[in-house]
């Protein structure tokens, strides 16, 4: 697998297609893996491009130390689209990633040509709305006791504690293998996310974000998903909204066909 050398660790990635990058940024307990279904209908159109943060696999992480945070994988991201050496990038983001490309393009405008939000993840401060603020995809004790399942060795129990939390339903006994196989690899990175400081978006940073925006959601995607969606369709000036239809949390993986569809119909609009 090719790599790039990114503020002194390797960052691993797929590639496919030319033209145009369109850069994928995977969520938690995931890696350029998760992103198998958009690379071949996205290379057809796009240079895509799916990058492993650091500390996921391939690297086979333990958990401790530094460098799993919110801010080093924006430094490393930004880094990767300079090394990259293409222009602006059309950049994709899911749950975690999605708040990680957002900060990426309020940061770094002029690396993005447009941006793509897939349920991001994140809490909307007071400055929004006060009956939204504090609310998260997974309250900081579940995701705590699912890394203190992880570091006693309880790997799928953590990992279902975690995930079922995310998409509302008891989901990862139903998970393909491919899935899970992909989340036992990345398990550890947990335990580095659950030191990481609440993900805040704030009405001054959507106000300020000035590249087309797409919001894309699950029609059965629990709260707070949806909520957090309006909000950020109602702050980001011009941002649009697409629903997939009978999809929760992992759109991407459950309906791909309509959700590659909405990126690419996004992607070639004026």
């Amino acid at each position: 697998m090719p790599s790039l050398r990114i503020n002194d660790y390797d960052l691993a990635y797929a590639e496919a297609g030319s033209g145009t990058p369109l850069l994928m940024i995977h969520g938690s307990l995931c890696d350029y893996r998760y992103w198998h279904p958009q690379m071949a209908p996205f290379a057809a159109r796009r240079r895509a491009i799916a990058v492993s943060l650091r500390h996921c696999w391939p690297e086979a992480w333990d958990g401790g130390g530094e460098g799993y945070s919110i801010e080093q994988h924006v430094q490393d991201t930004i880094a990767f689209i300079d090394a990259l050496d293409a222009g602006p990038v059309d950049l994709l983001g899911h749950s975690r990633g999605g708040y990680i490309a957002f900060l990426v393009a309020l940061r770094a405008p002029g690396r993005v040509r447009r941006l793509i939000l897939a349920e991001p993840g994140g809490t909307p401060d007071p400055t929004l709305a006060p009956e939204c603020a504090g609310l998260a995809p997974v309250s900081s004790s579940r995701l705590a006791e699912a890394a203190q399942r992880i570091a006693a060795g309880d790997i799928d129990g953590g990992l279902a504690l975690f995930i079922d939390g995310v998409s509302g339903a008891p989901l990862w006994q139903h998970m393909v293998g491919s899935f899970k196989r992909m989340a036992r690899d990345n398990a550890r990175t947990l335990l580095g996310q659950v030191r990481e400081q609440r993900m805040g978006f704030s009405r001054a940073q959507l106000r300020a974000l000035k590249t087309p925006t797409l919001l894309i959601g699950g029609a059965l995607s629990p709260p707070p998903f949806p909520q957090l969606l309006d909000l950020l369709h109602q702050h980001i000036d011009g941002s649009r909204r697409v629903t997939i239809a009978g999809a929760r949390h992992a759109m991407n993986l459950a309906a791909p066909i309509p959700f590659n569809a909405a990126v690419l119909d996004f992607l070639a609009s004026p």
